[in-house]
């Protein structure tokens, strides 16, 4: 990235690009990851939480750094496709549905209410086509996925799965995508459990 043309990363991944001298060899990248304005010095590459300064943990870093190399300016689809869809997503898919949807479905299965209540707590929007209560969150500029739960019954039991735009592949590989939907996991059920935000879990390591 310390040799790649900021402004053109910049515009391949819908973030803004500050020039801080005037040659535009140092700068600053601004974007929001999960709803939180966040800074990334240039060339340095350090991410930092806009409001407090402090630094990101490294796997946030990471996946900043990711979307910053692999997106190439393809636009969300607004297509929703699952983890097992991905580039070589279908060999680990079993392992993604089991530290994102089946935690998520004994979280809120019973409770939908407070599905949603944590959803939003963490900036979610709701989607009104997708089973019995979905909610979209966007992760990056480019970049959305989105929990949907089916309420169980006496028959069956309550499941849920994280999704991903179609367009996904064009801003990060597939063992980002499978971050993002721990991430987004581990953050609804604490939002469920202490009703903390989203932006709070930046800080988590």
């Amino acid at each position: 990235m310390q040799s790649s043309d900021p402004a053109e990363l910049a515009d391949r991944s819908a973030v803004e690009y500050l020039p801080l001298d005037t040659d535009r060899s140092r700068g600053e990248f601004r974007l929001e990851m999960w709803g939180q304005p966040t800074r990334i010095s240039y060339p340095e590459m350090v991410a930092r939480d806009a409001a407090s300064g402090q630094e990101l943990p490294t796997y946030l870093q990471a996946m900043l750094y990711y979307y910053l190399v692999t997106c190439d300016g393809t636009p969300a689809s607004g297509q929703w496709i699952a983890f097992s869809e991905l580039p070589d997503g279908r060999f680990y898919t079993q392992a993604f549905q089991g530290y994102t949807g089946v935690p998520l479905a004994q979280a809120f299965g019973e409770d939908l209410t407070a599905f949603s209540q944590a959803a939003e707590a963490c900036s979610g929007e709701r989607r009104y086509a997708f089973g019995d209560i979905a909610y979209a969150f966007q992760a990056l500029p480019r970049v959305a996925v989105m929990v949907v739960l089916w309420q169980g019954d006496e028959d069956f039991s309550s499941t849920c799965q994280v999704l991903f735009d179609a367009s996904i592949s064009h801003c990060l590989p597939t063992d980002a995508c499978a971050i993002l939907g721990s991430h987004i996991t581990r953050q609804l059920i604490k939002a469920a459990r202490n009703g903390q935000a989203i932006h709070e879990g930046l800080e988590d390591h």
